[in-house]
């Protein structure tokens, strides 16, 4: 609980455009983990990602649309409400955003960049972006990797750095605002191909781990914060042996120990559990995701949460906390989600 004794909640994200309900509230149970739906709200088109504000009063989402925009609404009660309209980001397809500095930054796929919107001390967004950092380069991949195409944008645990993950270019960048726009500090190669998606740091702060689209595989990297360095390690495949069919890795999240990593992989619609060791990691098990698509995972207060885009819905695992593994619980129904975070 928190608040003072209110109940937990969950917000999910959801694409309208396959008939999602927009951006939903749930309440958690916290003897089970299981979600009960509340209210959604859909005023905002695509809003496929999510993030809160410190202190938990605002919430905000991308807009995954081709003009791309980001939206705040107040989560005072259970139903979200807009604070004011939607503000253009100026870039197309923007897939995920997170708090930074007094900022909004969003990782823009579609454009290739990273935008900062500022962020007003009431919540709200400020009318139009303050700066944008525009990725370059390409990869050998030739469908997916003609060009830059940031995928995810966040800020490191020392809350000095923002990191950009970009699956056009096989490069991480880390990057500090100047005067409201983000600007590059250094940009680290992954394998050419590999096709970085999503970033999860290990609690200590020591590493990162980075899952591949593109080739299915966990690049391990060693983070410096003092010197705001990346320096990749390892690599290690989230399937055992070679994949049946289509294998594409979308999300990751770390335990709050860092004792467990996990993936989910869509096309083979998996979960994955590695145990971490050092600058290893081992390869436990993979187990049924509960639904098609698993788009994003997310860990909350020991249990593990998977956003079903294709098959339409939630759901949750209980996590062994001696073996990291994901029991199966529970399901519920919300059209094309796209991800779940907690308050």
């Amino acid at each position: 609980m928190s608040d003072g004794g209110r109940r937990r909640r969950a917000f999910i994200g959801s694409f309208t455009a396959a008939g999602g309900p927009g951006v939903v509230t749930a309440a958690v149970r916290p003897d089970s983990g299981a979600l009960a739906l509340l209210e959604s709200v859909d005023g905002v088109p695509d809003p496929s990602y999510l993030a809160l504000a410190p202190g938990g009063r605002t919430l905000y989402a991308v807009s995954e649309t081709a003009d791309g925009a980001v939206a705040a609404y107040h989560v005072h009660d259970d139903k979200p409400r807009l604070a004011g309209p939607p503000v253009p980001v100026d870039a197309s397809g923007p897939t995920h955003l997170s708090v930074f500095d007094g900022h909004v930054l969003t990782a823009n796929y579609g454009s290739g960049s990273v935008t900062a919107v500022p962020v007003r001390p009431d919540g709200t967004l400020a009318p139009a972006p303050s700066g944008q950092l525009r990725h370059t380069g390409s990869g050998p991949h030739e469908r997916r990797q003609r060009g830059p195409h940031a995928h995810q944008v966040q800020p490191d645990p020392s809350g000095r750095w923002a990191v950009s993950v970009d699956l056009g270019t096989d490069s991480v960048r880390v990057c500090t605002l100047d005067e409201g726009a983000p600007a590059l500090h250094r940009e680290f190669a992954l394998r050419p191909g590999s096709g970085p998606r999503h970033l999860a740091f290990h609690p200590g702060g020591r590493y990162a781990y980075v899952v591949n689209e593109l080739t299915p595989t966990v690049t391990v990297c060693r983070w410096d914060a003092g010197a705001g360095t990346l320096k990749p390690l390892t690599e290690t495949p989230v399937l055992p042996g070679a994949p049946a069919g289509d294998a594409y890795p979308s999300g990751i999240a770390v335990s709050p120990d860092g004792r467990f990593v996990w993936t989910a992989t869509r096309g083979e619609d998996v979960l994955t559990t590695f145990t971490v060791d050092g600058d290893q990691l081992h390869l436990t098990a993979t187990v049924p995701c509960g639904g098609h698509w698993p788009r994003a995972i997310t860990e909350s207060e020991g249990f593990l949460y998977a956003a079903n885009e294709r098959s339409g819905n939630i759901t949750w695992f209980t996590i062994d906390q001696h073996t990291g593994l994901p029991r199966y619980d529970g399901t519920v129904e919300i059209p094309a989600p796209s991800c779940i975070v907690f308050d």
